[in-house]
C-alpha cells in the first residue's frame, strides 16, 4: 500500500493526581512533550501514514428511533427547542478531533514557516487564554426529528469543546477534544451540529464522533475550517454521514440543508476574503497586467464568442486602472482567493506551492536569467547533457539581495527534502542547479533521434490523445482558404508510398495502416502573431504514420506550412520525408523538431490546461453550490474536487498569465491561452470527453461486432488506450453501483431538484459560451446520469494524470519534445545564408533552433514540479477521509471499486513485461505506467490522483 495523506499523531492525555510538576516527554522526529499535569502518550507514526482503501472502512449502521429512558443527567436542558419530554435527560460525549498546522517548537515554527509559523504560534496562544476567559467553542446538536408542537428542529443546548488551553501546547499533528451534550429521550438521530467558534481565529476540524445508544456512534466527517465569530457571527452546520436525496431529507435537517447551500452561493458582490467558503463564476480576467506595462495586456476569456471559455472562481478583486475589466494582478506573496477549504493542506503547501513553484518563479527565474544571459546558447548536445550530469553554479554574486534570500531559503530548509525542489543543490557557498535525468533520456539518451520513438510517443508518450486514423486522403483542413491558404494538403502519396511496404495508399487506408497527428487548424490562424515576435519562429504541422507489421508506427511524412502573410506571400507548404543522404536527414530531424514543438505546444495549451483544469472548474464549483453534502451524488463527486481550484488559481498567477511560465517557455508566447480559447471553442465537447467516445470520434476504435457496449481498439498495441479501457471500465462500473442505489426509478431522478440545479448550472454558467450547443446530454436518465459522472471523474483522474505526470521523462530532454522553435527551416538554396549555416554545421543549427539554455533549464524545472506527486496524494480507489458515508451498501461498492483498480494495476504491470508489446517494452524503451493507478511521492511517471490536485 502506497503512503499518501499525513495523519495525526494520536494523543490520548491521563490527568494526574497531584499538582507536582511531573516531566513526561515523548520523542519522536517531530515531537517532544513535557506536561506538568498530564502524561502525553503517543503511539509512533511517521508524519505521513498509509491512506486509507475503501476496503478499510467500516460503515457504521445508523437507526433512526426515539431514545428510550435510561437514566438522567442532572443537566438544565431548558434551552432545547420544542415541547420534549424533560423529565429524563441523558449526556453523551464526542470526540472532536482537531488538526494542526505542522509545527513544532517556537524557533522552528519560524524557521520552517517564517513570520506566518510564528503569527499561527502567537496564535494558538491567544485563543488559549481567551478560552479560559470565556470565548469557547461551543457545539449544538441537531435532531432529524422536529417538534410536532412547534414544527421546529430540535436542537441541543450548547457544550463547549474541554481543555482548550491545557492541550494548545501540545506539540501533535491532530489533537481531540472533548464536549457533553445533554439531551432528552425522545430528540431522535442527530443529523447535524452547530458550531460557533468563539476564539478570534479559525480552526481546521477533521472529525466528530458522538457515542450514542447502545455503543453506536454517529459519525461527523467535517474536513473544513471554521471560521472565527469575528470573521463571520454565523455557526457552521456540519451534517452526520448519513445520506439524503433531497425529498427524502429528514423534516429537522431540510431548513439546515437549505441554508447551508445559500451561504456558499454568493451574491457576485464585493471581494472575497480568505476565511470565506464563496463559490462563484467569473470570467478569465485577470491573466493581463497593463498596469505594470501595455505589452502585457491580454484579452479577457469567457463571456465573448471570440474568447470563448469556461468560468473559474470569483475573486472580486478590484480593476485595474488601464483596463477597468480586468482585475488587479497580485505580485509575488499575494494569494489569490480561493474557498477556504479549496486551499493545499499543509503538506501538500509545503512540497508544491512554497518548496517548488513559487521559488521557481520568484527566486530562481531571475537568477538563471542573470546567469545563462551571456551564454544562453547551448553549443553542442553535451551541453544539454551536462544539466543532468554535472551542476551548475546559480551564483553570480554572493552579496545580492537576492542570492541572499535564496541563500537563506535554502540553509533553513535544507533539512526539510519536502520544501527544496530535487534540483537544487546547497553548495559550500553557493548553490547548484542539476537535474535528475529524465527517464527517456536515463534509458536511452539517443531515442528521440528514432523515427519509431515518434511514433512510439504518438502512443504512449505525454500527449497520446491526438493521433487519428486516416480515413479519406488527400488530407483536408476546414480554415477559409482564402485566409489560409489551399485547404488541401501538401502531402501526396508519391511522398511516402515506397515507404508502405508494397502496399498502395488507398490500400493502407482500407487496413486502417495510416494515421496522423494533424495540428494545421489548430495553430494556422495565429501563425503570423507568433512569428512576428522576436526569435519566435513556427509552423502548423501534419504528421503522417505508417503502421508496420511489427506493430509499432513511424512518421513517413511532415507537412510544416505558413499562411499567407502578405499579398506578395502566398503561404506555403513543405514537405519532408526520412532523410537519404546526410543533407536531407538533417533536414527531416529539424521537421521533427518542428513537429514535436506543436505536439508540445497543443499538450500544454490543450489537452492539458484547458481539458483537464479549465473545464473542470465549473464541475466543482456547482458541485458545491448546487450538492448539498448530504446528497449521495457530492459524496461521490467531492474527492475529485480537491486542490483543483487552488492549483487553477496558482495557474493563473504564475503559468499562464502574461508573461507567465507557458508564455515564457513555449512559441506560442502571448498568444498562448488564445490557441487554447479557439480549441475551446472548436474543439471541446463534453460528450467526447470520456475515453470510449474520443477514442471511436478519432477512428481509433470500433464498436465490438459481438458486444456493442464494448470497444475493439483499431491498434492492439496503443498503451494510452489500452489501459485507459481498463481504468474507464471500473470508473464506469463503479459509478453504475453507486448510482444505482439511490436511483431506484425514474422519479427518484426526475424529482431530485439539487441534481437538475447542478448540471443545469455547470451548461448555462461554467459552460456559458457553449450552453446552447446540441450535444450537451440531457439529465433524463440514470443511464445519462451515469455516464455524465463518469466522464467527470474519468477527466480529473485518468485524463490528467496521462497527460500530466510524464511531462518531465518526455519534456525533461529539451530535443525530445521542444517547447520552443526560434527559427524556421531554411529552402535548400545555395544562395541563402541561414542554408550554407545548417551545412556547414547542422548541430549547431539545430540547437539554435529550438529552446536555449535559459528558455530549457526554466521549462525543466517547471516540469520537474508538475509532475511531481504530493505526500499527501489520494489516488483513484483510494478514500482517505473515513466513515466518508453510513451507507453499508456504498461502502460495499467502494470496497470493489478499490480491488478492481488493484486488479487493473497488475494487468499494466503484466503488459510492460510482455516483450511482444513493442511501444511499452525492448531495449531502451520506456514503460507505459502513466495510468498505472498507484504512486511513491515524488517524480515517478506513475500514478492517477483522485483529482486535478497539481
Amino acid at each position: 500500500m502506497q503512503t499518501a495523506l499525513h495523519t495525526s499523531n494520536r494523543i490520548s492525555l491521563d490527568c494526574t493526581r497531584n499538582n507536582s510538576f511531573t516531566s513526561n516527554s515523548f520523542v519522536s522526529p517531530n515531537l517532544n512533550v513535557k506536561s506538568p499535569n498530564f502524561s502525553l502518550h503517543c503511539e509512533k507514526k511517521p508524519r505521513r501514514s498509509i491512506p486509507v482503501e475503501a476496503a478499510q472502512v467500516n460503515a457504521p449502521i445508523l437507526r433512526d428511533r426515539s431514545l428510550a429512558s435510561n437514566g438522567a443527567a442532572s443537566h438544565d436542558i431548558s434551552s432545547v427547542r420544542g415541547s420534549m419530554n424533560t423529565d429524563t435527560a441523558r449526556t453523551f460525549r464526542a470526540t472532536v478531533t482537531i488538526r494542526r498546522r505542522h509545527m513544532n517548537s517556537l524557533f522552528e515554527s519560524l524557521l520552517e514557516r517564517g513570520l506566518e509559523g510564528l503569527l499561527e504560534r502567537g496564535f494558538q496562544n491567544v485563543d488559549a487564554r481567551l478560552d479560559t476567559a470565556g470565548l469557547k467553542v461551543s457545539l449544538q446538536l441537531v435532531s432529524t426529528e422536529i417538534d410536532p408542537k412547534t414544527k421546529k428542529a430540535k436542537i441541543s443546548k450548547e457544550a463547549f469543546l474541554k481543555d482548550w488551553e491545557k492541550k494548545a501546547y501540545y506539540i501533535a499533528d491532530k489533537v481531540e477534544y472533548i464536549a457533553e451534550f445533554v439531551v432528552p429521550t425522545d430528540f431522535g438521530l442527530p443529523g447535524a451540529i452547530l458550531i460557533l467558534n468563539g476564539h478570534p481565529h479559525e480552526f481546521y476540524l477533521d472529525t466528530i464522533s458522538l457515542d450514542w445508544w447502545n455503543g453506536e456512534k454517529v459519525y461527523f466527517p467535517c474536513y473544513s475550517w471554521v471560521h472565527s465569530k469575528v470573521d463571520n457571527p454565523e455557526k457552521r452546520i456540519f451534517f452526520s454521514n448519513q445520506v439524503y436525496l433531497p425529498d427524502n431529507t429528514p423534516e429537522g435537517l431540510r431548513d439546515l440543508r437549505q441554508k447551508e447551500m445559500l451561504s456558499i452561493m454568493g451574491d457576485g458582490q464585493g471581494l472575497r476574503k480568505k476565511h470565506e467558503r464563496i463559490y462563484d463564476y467569473a470570467v478569465y480576467n485577470d491573466l493581463g497586467n497593463p498596469d505594470k506595462k501595455k505589452e502585457l495586456a491580454r484579452p479577457i476569456f469567457g463571456g465573448t464568442n471570440e474568447h470563448a471559455y469556461p468560468r473559474r472562481v470569483r475573486t472580486g478583486r478590484r480593476s485595474q486602472k488601464t483596463d477597468p475589466q480586468s482585475e488587479i494582478v497580485l505580485g509575488q506573496g499575494g494569494e489569490y482567493y480561493v474557498p477556504r477549504d479549496e486551499a493545499f493542506e499543509d503538506l501538500k503547501k509545503e512540497s508544491y506551492v512554497a518548496g517548488h513553484l513559487k521559488l521557481i518563479v520568484h527566486e530562481l527565474l531571475p537568477m538563471i536569467e542573470k546567469v545563462l544571459t551571456q551564454k544562453s546558447e547551448f553549443k553542442c548536445f553535451s551541453d544539454i547533457d551536462r544539466l543532468y550530469n554535472e551542476s551548475f553554479t546559480l551564483q553570480d554574486q554572493p552579496k545580492s539581495g537576492r542570492w541572499k534570500n535564496i541563500a537563506g531559503f535554502v540553509t533553513n530548509i535544507s533539512n526539510n527534502i519536502q520544501g527544496l525542489p530535487r534540483f537544487l543543490e546547497k553548495l559550500e557557498d553557493s548553490i547548484g542547479l542539476r537535474f535528475s535525468p529524465p527517464q527517456l533520456f536515463a534509458k536511452d539518451r539517443f531515442s528521440w533521434l528514432r523515427d519509431e520513438e515518434m511514433g512510439r510517443q504518438a502512443l504512449a508518450g505525454v500527449n497520446p490523445l491526438q493521433i487519428e486514423l486516416v480515413k479519406s486522403f488527400p488530407l483536408m483542413s476546414n480554415l477559409d482558404s482564402e485566409k489560409y491558404g489551399p485547404e488541401e494538403s501538401a502531402i501526396k502519396a508519391e511522398h511516402f508510398n515506397h515507404q508502405l511496404g508494397g502496399l498502395s495508399v488507398q490500400q493502407a487506408i482500407e487496413q486502417n495502416r495510416l494515421f496522423v497527428v494533424d495540428y494545421n487548424d489548430a495553430f494556422m490562424p495565429y501563425i503570423n502573431k507568433i512569428n512576428a515576435q522576436k526569435d519566435r519562429k513556427m509552423y502548423a504541422s501534419r504528421t503522417l504514420y505508417f503502421l508496420k507489421d511489427s506493430g509499432t508506427i513511424t512518421p513517413v511524412a511532415i507537412e510544416l506550412s505558413l499562411p499567407p502573410s502578405s499579398p506578395n506571400f502566398q503561404g506555403s507548404k513543405r514537405v519532408f520525408t526520412p532523410g537519404q543522404d546526410a543533407t536531407t536527414h538533417w533536414l527531416w530531424t529539424l521537421a521533427k523538431a518542428h513537429a514535436a514543438s506543436n505536439d508540445a505546444g497543443f499538450h500544454q495549451l490543450v489537452n492539458h490546461w484547458l481539458r483537464s483544469h479549465a473545464v473542470v472548474e465549473p464541475y466543482i464549483i456547482a458541485t458545491h453550490r448546487r450538492l448539498s453534502v448530504l446528497h449521495p451524488i457530492s459524496k461521490l463527486l467531492l474527492p475529485h474536487c480537491r486542490y483543483t481550484l487552488e492549483i487553477n488559481a496558482l495557474a493563473r498567477q504564475l503559468l499562464i498569465n502574461a508573461a507567465g511560465v507557458v508564455e515564457t517557455c513555449f512559441t506560442t508566447g502571448p498568444h498562448s491561452m488564445e490557441v487554447s480559447s479557439y480549441a475551446y471553442k472548436a474543439l471541446w465537447r463534453f460528450d467526447m470527453e470520456n475515453l470510449p467516445a474520443d477514442l471511436l470520434r478519432r477512428g481509433m476504435a470500433t464498436k465490438d461486432p459481438n458486444d456493442p457496449d464494448k470497444l475493439k481498439l483499431v491498434l492492439e498495441d496503443y498503451p494510452y488506450a489500452a489501459d485507459g479501457m481498463l481504468i474507464w471500465s471500473a470508473i464506469q462500473e463503479w459509478v453504475t453501483e453507486y448510482v444505482s442505489l439511490y436511483y431506484t426509478d425514474p422519479d427518484s431522478l426526475s424529482n431530485d431538484k439539487e441534481l437538475h440545479n447542478w448540471w443545469d448550472e455547470i451548461r448555462h454558467k461554467g459552460h456559458a459560451d457553449k450552453s446552447d450547443e446540441p450535444w450537451w446530454p440531457e439529465l433524463i436518465s440514470k443511464e445519462n446520469l451515469i455516464f455524465i459522472l463518469s466522464s467527470i471523474i474519468w477527466v480529473t483522474s485518468a485524463h490528467h494524470a496521462a497527460v500530466n505526470f510524464g511531462q518531465y521523462a518526455y519534456g525533461g530532454y529539451a530535443p525530445n519534445h521542444p517547447c520552443v522553435t526560434r527559427r524556421l527551416i531554411p529552402e535548400q538554396d545555395m544562395d541563402s545564408n541561414e542554408y550554407r549555416e545548417l551545412l556547414q554545421n547542422p548541430q549547431k543549427f539545430f540547437l539554435s533552433m529550438i529552446s536555449n539554455k535559459f528558455q530549457a533549464t526554466y521549462a525543466i524545472s517547471v516540469m520537474d514540479a508538475l509532475s511531481t506527486h504530493a505526500a499527501d496524494e489520494e489516488y483513484l480507489g483510494q478514500r482517505v477521509q473515513v466513515n466518508w458515508t453510513a451507507d453499508p451498501k456504498a461502502i460495499a461498492c467502494a470496497n470493489k471499486f478499490a480491488q478492481r483498480v488493484k486488479q487493473v494495476e497488475r494487468i499494466i504491470d503484466q503488459r510492460n513485461a510482455d516483450a511482444k508489446l513493442k511501444n511499452r517494452n525492448g531495449a531502451g524503451v520506456v514503460p507505459y505506467e502513466l495510468l498505472r493507478p498507484t504512486s511513491g511521492p515524488g517524480v515517478t511517471g506513475r500514478g492517477i490522483p483522485n483529482s486535478v490536485s497539481i
